[in-house]
């Protein structure tokens, strides 16, 4: 059984501050994310279980309640309201209950014996919709996929896919349908509403349709011109040009590289964002970038201010 405290899942100290709980999981996602070890099923379970961890100990009030509680902290969330119980991702998150009404009086219990007859015949009733919460890889809600989950029905459980469509966001919800509270006297069942929680990627972030990664290149690549490979989420790795002059904080656009949106099918762009990063100063590195300051003397603050 893998670790359900998830300060050990990240690494960490329960006195562990914001920005150390960050580096932590980053570094387990550079080195775990299936995008990064394709095929890996360690891996793949390795991230899965410090994103879980990183959803809650990354959100203050998530943190403080999980501080509380423990394991029992989405206790209240997470509690059916009869017939079928609550609802649980394959991927963890607490502990669920299930709860049905007639367990208080017996499972003869009756409203119209209360009363004394039956009267007239109820009618149909839809049953009531369950909610529950999955997280999944950013690249599985960026470009489409499934996520099972099981659901607890009475004492046994049942197990559902969940289909994610590509370009899912953050908080999206999906529905599943006839999968909820049972109905009444004949009635349909409810639905189940499935919050979709995307977790972080390693270099990848998103701004609506668009991708933008922030890629690092040498003083001489800005300066001179350069072709780097770039990767991009569902075509691997493309050769961009770094144009001659670029400064950090450069944006260079890859048309249609993005992320599809769901409603008008478009594809969003990728934005790569040049970093330059300062040569180490060994050799004569330094005397020729005194040459080169006293060569070309710039002041690009003279506008600002």
């Amino acid at each position: 059984m893998p670790s359900t405290d998830y300060y050990s899942q990240l690494g960490i100290s329960r006195t562990a501050t914001a920005d150390e709980i960050r580096k932590a999981y980053k570094k387990i996602a550079k080195e775990s994310h299936p995008d990064v070890k394709p095929g890996d099923k360690a891996a793949a379970e390795r991230f899965k279980q410090a994103a879980e961890a990183y959803e809650v100990l990354g959100d203050e009030d998530k943190r403080k309640k999980y501080d509380q509680f423990g394991e029992h902290w989405k206790h209240a969330d997470q509690m059916g309201a009869g017939g079928r119980g609550g609802a649980r991702g394959s991927a963890g998150g607490g502990p669920q209950f299930d709860f049905d009404p007639s367990d208080l009086f017996g499972g003869g219990f009756d409203l119209g014996d209360l009363f004394g007859g039956r009267g007239r015949k109820a009618r149909a009733q839809r049953g009531s919709d369950l909610q529950t919460e999955i997280q999944v890889p950013f690249s599985v809600a960026a470009l489409g996929g499934s996520h099972d989950l099981t659901l607890a029905t009475g004492s046994s459980q049942e197990r559902l896919t969940v289909k994610i469509p590509a370009g899912m966001k953050d908080g999206g919800v999906v529905r599943l349908r006839g999968q909820g509270q049972a109905g009444q006297s004949g009635g349909p069942a409810g639905d189940l509403l499935v919050t979709v929680r995307v977790a972080p990627h390693p270099y990848f972030k998103r701004e609506q349709d668009d991708l933008i990664i922030e890629v690092p290149v040498t003083f001489t690549e800005a300066a001179l011109g350069a072709k780097v490979d770039v990767p991009t989420l569902n075509e691997g790795l493309v050769t961009l040009k770094i144009p001659t002059g670029s400064s950090s904080g450069t944006r260079l656009r890859m048309k249609g590289k993005g992320i599809v949106n769901p409603k008008t099918k478009a594809y969003g762009d990728q934005y790569v964002v040049v970093k330059i990063v300062s040569p180490p100063m060994q050799g004569r590195v330094k005397e020729l970038l005194e040459e080169l300051a006293q060569e070309s003397p710039q002041n690009p603050r003279g506008t600002l201010w």
